[in-house]
């Protein structure tokens, strides 16, 4: 299909002129195609390595659960052994009682400890709202206000999240008498 006005040259370039137009609509398709196989390289990588940091966390924090039910025990244990008086620890009979409860509560701390569960400092601490929770406020001379003076159920985390929030008593400034 030449123009038999079209010198031989002519066609030769217009050939030519078609093979480039061919040429580089194809590196382009190329350039399209390599992009999109890039990105779905990309997008594959991105999706493995979510799935490797959300198979670490549910490796991590798994006993999750059972350990704010075994806070309780915690609790109940130290409960136990605040619930003695002084006086009566003396008693050899209540000396083997108070010595086991207080050998099971380091062991559960022990085993709480090895699974990355540890107890959130409160008392004397300025008061944060990500590990503690305030339960009353009352007024105080010897700390500034915001102090956390008294804990009234210790607080944990396993790993850096935070299992149970600490119930805490924080200072307040005394107000003036009028």
């Amino acid at each position: 299909m030449t123009d038999e006005n079209q010198t031989p040259d002519e066609e030769l370039g217009a050939a030519e002129a078609s093979l480039e137009e061919q040429l580089a609509a194809k590196d382009a398709e190329i350039a399209e195609l390599k992009d999109k196989a890039m990105r779905a390289a990309a997008e594959v990588e991105n999706t493995r390595r979510r799935l490797e940091r959300d198979k670490q966390d549910a490796t991590a924090y798994a006993v999750t659960g059972f350990a704010r039910d075994l806070l309780g025990v915690a609790d109940n244990l130290k409960r136990a052994l605040d619930a003695i008086p002084h006086d009566v620890r003396e008693d050899e009979t209540i000396k083997k009682i108070v010595t086991g409860v207080e050998m099971t509560e380091k062991e559960l701390q022990s085993i709480m400890g090895r699974h990355g569960i540890a107890r959130v400092e409160s008392v004397g601490h300025k008061l944060d709202p990500n590990k503690h929770q305030a339960m009353l406020e009352v007024e105080h001379d010897e700390h500034e206000p915001g102090t956390i003076v008294q804990e009234l159920q210790a607080g944990y985390v396993i790993k850096d999240r935070l299992l149970r929030p600490a119930l805490v008593s924080v200072a307040k400034a005394k107000a003036d008498a009028a």
